[in-house]
């Protein structure tokens, strides 16, 4: 943080802006803006948001945030009661992405209507679904996309002779939900 104040005033000089500009644009006091800049003043980051957007830099940029790393998602495929889930974010809690395969109609397990808490989205990239939700039925094809209360009793599984793929969203009721061993 101690390099803060530096790039700070590096960047406003660089734009050619002065305290009271750069005041006017961030909603900062223009003597709030000269500590910062001189280092009389640790940056919050109420503070930074609005100098990285001033400046169109990315928030890291302004604290010199050390790199995190490798960014890709190592896939590992799950698989649970007749599905592959394979997971594409890697992120503890919050909402997760995953692409599920629902085996072809006929072998996956029986339809097995499932409630539980949360939301759930989910996405066709290949094949049609059977998409079971409380009375009502539905068929979706490559490129629609559906998004339901998941306490309302549901099933998910393809509608044909051919696997269908998913892009599914869902948080980590959803994830327990789906996750969990199978109960066949």
């Amino acid at each position: 943080m101690a390099g803060v104040g530096p790039r700070l005033r590096d960047l406003r000089r660089a734009r050619s802006a002065t305290l009271a500009a750069l005041a006017n644009e961030t909603g900062l006091t223009a003597s709030t803006l000269s500590r910062l800049e001189n280092g009389k003043l640790r940056p919050t980051l109420e503070q930074l948001l609005p100098l990285a957007r001033a400046h169109g830099v990315p928030l890291d940029d302004l604290v010199a945030a050390p790199p995190t790393g490798d960014p890709r998602i190592h896939l590992r495929p799950v698989r649970r009661s007749g599905l592959v889930m394979v997971p594409l974010t890697r992120r503890a809690g919050g909402i997760q992405a995953y692409k599920v395969i629902y085996p072809p109609a006929g072998r996956a397990p029986t339809m097995d209507l499932r409630t539980h808490e949360g939301y759930e989205w989910f996405y066709v990239l290949n094949g049609h679904v059977r998409f079971v939700l409380g009375e009502q039925e539905f068929r979706l094809s490559v490129g629609e996309a559906a998004e339901f209360d998941t306490r309302i009793p549901h099933w998910i599984g393809s509608a044909d002779s051919q696997p269908a793929e998913l892009l599914t969203l869902f948080g980590a009721q959803g994830e327990r939900a789906h996750l969990a061993p199978s109960r066949n």
